[in-house]
């Protein structure tokens, strides 16, 4: 089957829209026809090499679309159905069969390794076969992943909303919900406003912290914190010591610290606003790292770890962040700005930017 789909074939270059081959749904898997996919950091890093995929490779992780076929040992999804797509996991695991397919032993082989979890791969164009991303491959018009890996959307979830839930969505709004499970009037500090920052943020209102500070560098994205659920806001760029003043807001440091920058720095600032017992989260892949682990880990008791992909079940975790959304209690719709297919090069360009917050890109239909 011929589809359009943005190809990255050297490291650094743009996206080129090509038409390529697409292969049919094998055991276990779906063919979707791809109506919008976002736009994410993860994407970026994939184009520039920083995390290897082998090339040529078709990128796009948070796809949503309708199910067009389904391959044999289907019986859950049928043709028709609205669906998000998240990341890959083997499904057969220690921790997948333990509920727990953010953390499968085969994440970054199936989600980087550039071939569908049985090794082979679904797109090709002249007979070369082309890599595939977090077993989905979204930034093109159709895309084969395992079904699995598709959640059913309920009925009147806008597809082009649905899409960026697949990642960085459930990323912050799990880190909070899943992850930390915050106490009734606790406390949180957010370093970072986009995406995921953001959602943490929506995700702590929900959750009743009683004082929500996020942490940012630009004015507007800290104006529209405020709306979403900040309680106070630190501009980054205007404050000496982010630390010193989390600690006099919440009165002796945050019960819990969420970094989504991947700045070593930002990281350590974040463990150092949590008080005594407290947990910082790691969202961004963050380089090495020195901190004095008797002085700010291990003496004050505090807590530092890693989440990927909001500890979340999918399945279960999307749908209930999508009821909240309805109930206008979760509204990232207000974070997403929309682009054409075609013009997928700028959305990444103003996403890297800071331009928007989170873009989306819708295909023709």
């Amino acid at each position: 089957m011929k589809i359009q789909a943005a190809i990255v074939r050297e490291a650094g270059k743009p996206f080129q829209i090509e038409e390529v081959d697409i292969a049919p749904p094998k055991e276990g898997e779906i063919l979707v026809k791809i109506a919008a996919s976002g736009v994410c950091h993860t994407d970026e890093v994939a184009q520039h090499q920083i995390i290897p995929v082998p090339l040529p490779a078709v990128f796009g992780h948070e796809g949503s679309g309708v199910v067009e076929e389904v391959g044999p040992g289907v019986f859950d999804l049928k043709k028709g159905d609205n669906v998000a797509i998240s990341f890959g996991f083997c499904g057969h695991c220690d921790n997948c069969l333990t509920a727990h397919p953010h953390a499968c032993e085969s994440l970054n082989v199936i989600n980087f390794g550039g071939a569908m979890p049985d090794g082979t791969k679904r797109l090709s164009k002249n007979g070369q076969e082309i890599s595939s991303f977090f077993g989905q491959s979204s930034f093109a018009t159709y895309a084969v992943t395992r079904a699995a890996s598709a959640v059913k959307l309920p009925d009147g979830i806008d597809l082009a909303v649905a899409a960026p839930f697949g990642c960085g969505i459930q990323t912050g709004a799990g880190a909070v919900l899943n992850a930390l499970r915050p106490a009734f009037c606790s406390s949180i500090a957010v370093f970072g406003c986009g995406t995921v920052g953001m959602s943490a943020i929506m995700a702590a209102k929900i959750a009743g912290c009683e004082k929500v500070i996020a942490i940012g560098g630009n004015p507007t994205s800290l104006k529209l914190a405020k709306e979403l659920g900040a309680t106070h806001t630190i501009n980054r760029k205007e404050t000496d010591d982010i630390v010193g003043e989390v600690v006099k807001i919440t009165g002796g440091g945050a019960h819990y610290a969420i970094d989504t920058s991947g700045v070593p720095d930002f990281v350590r600032k974040a463990l150092n606003c949590v008080r005594m017992l407290g947990t910082a989260v790691v969202l961004g892949a963050t380089g090495d790292l020195t901190i004095n682990v008797q002085m700010e880990l291990m003496g004050p008791a505090k807590s530092l770890i890693g989440v990927i992909e909001g500890n979340s079940v999918p399945r279960l975790f999307i749908p209930q962040m999508l009821r909240y959304y309805k109930e206008g209690r979760f509204p990232v719709d207000r974070l997403i700005q929309y682009y054409d297919f075609a013009d997928i090069n700028q959305a990444l360009a103003d996403s890297s930017a800071g331009k928007v917050i989170k873009a989306v890109v819708k295909m023709p239909r």
